[in-house]
């Protein structure tokens, strides 16, 4: 009897494998090119964690949805710490409906609380000249607050849908 269980328990625990690393790899075919970020997204699904999408994680810390470019797909966070990696395939420029634009580096790094994004590396917006985004906050549902040397407010209907960035050459 313990002879027929084990073969029992050995088939069905390979059935579940494969199916579980069938899972992963097609997964693999599907996830985008950022080493490091698919690195730590493999980890999470071996892990069995899923990753939510980013707009989504945005949206549970009150945020814009549409905060970063369309292509930013794959991020790190930490819960802990609150560390939030957001990796983007290009240096890339993105106007959005109230006429601002943000430029946004390959790697963005900030630390996120519910309706803010603190301690900003990697986003510059437009003043003049190009200025460094240091933080991103929302104390309400229709404004957003940018500080860049300066507090800035911004309608928060202008970042709630996602855009697609366009390409330039430097940060």
């Amino acid at each position: 009897m313990d002879q027929i269980m084990n073969k029992v328990g050995s088939y069905w625990l390979g059935q579940k494998a494969n199916k579980e690393f069938s899972s992963v790899g097609d997964d693999i075919n599907s996830f985008s090119n950022s080493v490091e970020g698919g690195a730590k997204w493999l980890v999470n699904k071996l892990k069995g964690k899923m990753q939510k999408p980013l707009p989504e994680l945005l949206k549970d810390y009150d945020l814009a949805v549409g905060i970063f470019p369309r292509d930013a797909t794959n991020y790190e966070f930490n819960e802990e710490t609150g560390k939030l990696t957001v990796y983007i395939p290009s240096v890339c420029e993105v106007g959005y409906k109230d006429s601002s634009v943000l430029r946004f580096s390959t790697i963005v790094t900030g630390y996120l609380e519910k309706g803010k994004l603190a301690d900003i590396e990697g986003i510059k917006t437009k003043v003049i000249v190009w200025v460094r985004v240091t933080c991103i906050s929302s104390d309400n549902k229709s404004k957003l607050h940018f500080t860049a040397g300066m507090k800035k407010s911004r309608s928060r209907d202008a970042y709630e849908v996602l855009r697609d960035g366009v390409c330039v050459e430097k940060f």
